[in-house]
């Protein structure tokens, strides 16, 4: 299991006390939920964020 980390810049959809909804697209539809206990999440303007995590991860979510 890699143990790198990656930043992705991700549409956020809901956030709650354990997880957030994101997603590449902007398509709600197709967005996915991230454990917080997983990954960090910084906030930016309109609606983005840019969200750290375990490489694998990502490929597991079909982020990357």
């Amino acid at each position: 299991m890699s143990r790198e980390l990656v930043d992705l810049t991700l549409r956020l959809h809901h956030k709650t006390e354990r997880a957030v909804l994101v997603s590449e697209t902007g398509d709600e539809k197709k967005a996915v939920w991230i454990p917080l206990s997983q990954c960090e999440v910084e906030l930016m303007q309109r609606g983005m964020c840019i969200v750290t995590m375990p490489e694998w991860l990502a490929k597991d979510k079909e982020l990357i």
